[in-house]
């Protein structure tokens, strides 16, 4: 494994040879890298509709991560300042141990609705008695799918009380190997569908994927030892959390603080960050909202951190090849299938979480995300060039004063240097 310390030191340039010989990059590869992984429009306009054009974010890797003792830099894409560093920062606090994490086998939920019932009571036993035809018939839908082992593994029936009359809903209970696997799931619903409404005498409405992926969670947790991170920063994060649990204002915030990590890493991997933030945010509605970590000391007065949300994640399939980037990405980051890149991805929100939770709770979120940020300021105030940029931002920081007027004033001292 290549040693990544100092990463940040490198120019962009330096960077990019470190992670083309790390990873093994092609030439191509390097060269979609260093053109900001430029999306053709023809690719583009046959991705989506009616398009005009392609935007794009820094791309960056996340390094120090050691996961169930696997060394990995992890991809992300954001373009907020601070988000990187954090993730950076925290996951080398945990070194030498690093992480510990695991994931369930990747299960999707989809759901077929049934309306119009006249014996709602009936239609149940109906369905529990040809239980082993509806999932033959399931099942007849996953065969191309089975060599990956994917397929059909069972299904519940529930009944909701509606203001619109009783409804039995379905849920079958699909593997999906390695993809994301929203559009295999939709295929099966609807091909079996059919045979619901046959046996319940109802109709059939809705036949979708549920972005609550409860049978496909990922967990992961670390130890943050007093020696390193000093007691009164353990002391700081066990209060910000007993906050977030018990105040929904301030959950809201740490949760989101949790998913800058994880949606980075989504978008760089060409994942749908819509779908796990949709899932997380529900997942940590169960019950009553709360914070998707954990957070307590242990006998030795270490504080341990935990993280467990449903992650639907792929790393085949047409989303991840849409992007130049994505199957890059990947490979820079060499998982061994959608399990693992929920490991990965569940450390980096957790790593994020606790930089933020540290950083509050002690100096105050600010003093590192804005003097990173004072590049975009300086950059904002008309800043043209590295060597400009890097000049105003060191005093903005120097001087704690970030306003766009002051950059100004700033930028025009340094070019009379």
């Amino acid at each position: 494994m290549e040693d990544f310390s100092g990463f940040y030191k490198l120019s962009v340039s330096e960077r990019l040879a470190k992670v083309k010989k790390s990873a093994g990059l092609t030439d191509e590869e390097a060269k979609a890298l260093s053109d900001s992984g430029a999306l053709q429009l023809e690719r583009a306009d046959k991705t989506i509709e009616n398009v005009i054009g392609a935007i794009h974010l820094p791309l960056g890797l996340a390094t120090n991560f050691t996961i169930n003792g696997k060394h990995f830099v992890i991809p992300m894409a954001v373009e907020e300042p601070s988000v990187i560093a954090a993730a950076c920062r925290a996951a080398k606090q945990t070194l030498p141990e690093g992480f510990k994490a695991d994931a369930d086998e990747p299960i999707m939920i989809g759901q077929v609705q049934l309306t119009g019932i006249k014996d709602v009571a009936e239609a149940s036993k109906n369905l529990a008695l040809n239980r082993k035809e509806v999932l033959g018939i399931a099942a007849g839908h996953m065969k191309q799918h089975e060599k990956y082992g994917c397929g059909v593994r069972d299904f519940e029936t529930k009944v909701l009380d509606t203001e619109r009359g009783p409804m039995i809903i379905v849920d079958f209970l699909i593997a999906v190997g390695d993809a994301q696997g929203a559009n295999m799931v939709n295929t099966v619903l609807e091909n079996v569908a059919p045979s619901l409404a046959q046996l319940t005498g109802g109709r059939v409405r809705l036949r979708i994927v549920s972005n609550l992926a409860t049978k496909r969670k990922a967990r992961a947790s670390a130890v943050w030892k007093k020696d390193i991170i000093g007691e009164e920063t353990i002391a700081g994060v066990l209060d910000a959390y007993e906050f977030a649990k018990h105040d929904i204002y301030r959950c809201a915030t740490h949760n989101k603080g949790i998913m800058n990590g994880i949606d980075a890493v989504a978008l760089a991997t060409g994942n749908d960050w819509r779908s796990v933030e949709a899932g997380a945010h529900a997942y940590a509605s169960l019950g009553h909202y709360k914070p998707l970590t954990q957070y307590h000391k242990n006998e030795k007065g270490d504080l341990i951190g935990s993280i467990e949300l449903p992650l639907a994640l792929a790393t085949v399939g047409p989303a991840v090849n849409s992007s130049p980037t994505a199957k890059i990405a990947l490979k820079i980051m060499n998982v061994r299938g959608s399990k693992e890149l929920a490991m990965g991805m569940c450390c980096v929100g957790l790593a994020n979480n606790f930089a933020a939770l540290s950083a509050l709770a002690t100096e105050g979120i600010q003093k590192g995300h804005m003097k990173l940020h004072a590049r975009n300021i300086a950059m904002f105030a008309g800043a043209l060039t590295p060597e400009e940029t890097e000049a105003v931002a060191e005093e903005l920081a120097t001087e704690k004063n970030f306003d766009v007027e002051h950059a100004k004033q700033v930028l025009q001292k340094v070019r009379k240097m």
